[in-house]
């Protein structure tokens, strides 16, 4: 199946697969797994961080990150589109018991000014503010600007605040800001990033900070359940993906900005040219979706995550540009 739903449907190579079933393992809750061991070395060192944790999912790491950063009745400053506040289940109010303060995004941006007008003050009536949440690259599909995110880091140091960044596609963005990841992450106390996704890897996220603070949240992963044994086959194509997968990223760029091309050239769709900045194009039409899905599945291609008149299409490892093509031949055959 071509499967454009989004980068987290990528199989997991050959190569993560042999390297699963040959994974050295030992006890992760006593951190003797040598597999894990090194795949927390190198995403704090590919992050520029003092420690990481290896943790099951995307969510986990940032529920773990709020939990470890802030005390309960805290209110944390977000984003009213981040995924934190609308794809989390509201987690942080039942793990962490803290609060959100949802400010509305510019091009997956908080205006500076809004964010500083939300920072608590120490009138009694007030929560305590204990957390800046960004999100890079956004989930609409584009990435924020280094500039932007040094100036919320001296923002949020110059009151105290630490900043965690919802990083799941963290290396996307890089690859579109064309830097080291470790620069974006040099404006942000913690990272979590995705090792599934655009990394192709079945499983898996890391978290980034400081000891203590990763120690704070291995404690917390452990509350939740999260202490895994040996967790090292699923480490070991972790490693491929952050030593090899995370160097072809530009690939599934390419293919994106190729597909929205591609569709823009047709009368009934209408492509967003200006969020074409990693792997994922936001198309609308009058045409129905739910129709042509069904249409495309007797081709063995899936489309999904279609709210009203408009869908995202995720271009991933598993799709190549021929993919893309008979797509496109497919679609006009529809029309």
């Amino acid at each position: 199946m071509i499967d454009f739903r989004s980068d987290t449907v990528t199989k997991p190579t050959l190569k993560m697969r042999e390297a699963m079933m040959n994974a050295v393992v030992g006890d992760d809750v006593y951190q003797d797994d040598p597999t894990i061991n090194e795949l927390e070395r190198i995403a704090a060192e590919m992050t520029g961080k003092e420690a990481s944790l290896f943790v099951t999912s995307g969510t986990m790491g940032n529920q773990l990150a709020i939990y470890a950063h802030t005390k309960r009745g805290d209110e944390i400053i977000l984003g009213s589109q981040s995924h934190i506040k609308n794809y989390e289940v509201g987690a942080s109010a039942v793990i962490s018991g803290v609060s959100f303060h949802t400010i509305n995004e510019i091009n997956g941006m908080i205006p500076l000014s809004d964010m500083k007008k939300g920072i608590r003050g120490s009138d009694i009536h007030y929560p305590d503010t204990g957390l800046v949440c960004i999100e890079n690259a956004h989930g609409s599909g584009v990435v924020l600007p280094l500039a932007y995110m040094e100036e919320v880091y001296q923002l949020a140091q110059k009151n105290n605040l630490k900043v965690h960044l919802d990083g799941a596609r963290l290396f996307n963005a890089a690859v579109h800001l064309n830097v080291d990841a470790k620069e974006i992450c040099n404006y942000v106390d913690s990272v979590t990033f995705c090792l599934s996704k655009g990394l192709a890897a079945p499983i898996g996220s890391m978290l980034c900070g400081t000891k203590e603070f990763v120690e704070r949240a291995r404690r917390g992963r452990k509350l939740l359940g999260g202490g895994m044994r040996q967790v090292g086959v699923l480490g070991a194509p972790g490693i491929i993906a952050l030593k090899e997968m995370s160097t072809r990223l530009k690939e599934d760029h390419e293919n994106a900005i190729y597909l929205a091309n591609e569709l823009n050239q047709l009368d009934q769709f209408d492509v967003d040219m200006q969020r074409l900045e990693i792997n994922m194009v936001f198309v609308e039409s009058a045409i129905d979706f739910e129709a042509l899905a069904k249409y495309l599945n007797q081709h063995d291609i899936i489309i999904g995550g279609y709210k009203n008149k408009s869908i995202r299409l995720a271009c991933h490892n598993d799709i190549k540009r021929h993919d893309i093509d008979f797509f496109i031949q497919k679609v006009k055959e529809y029309l």
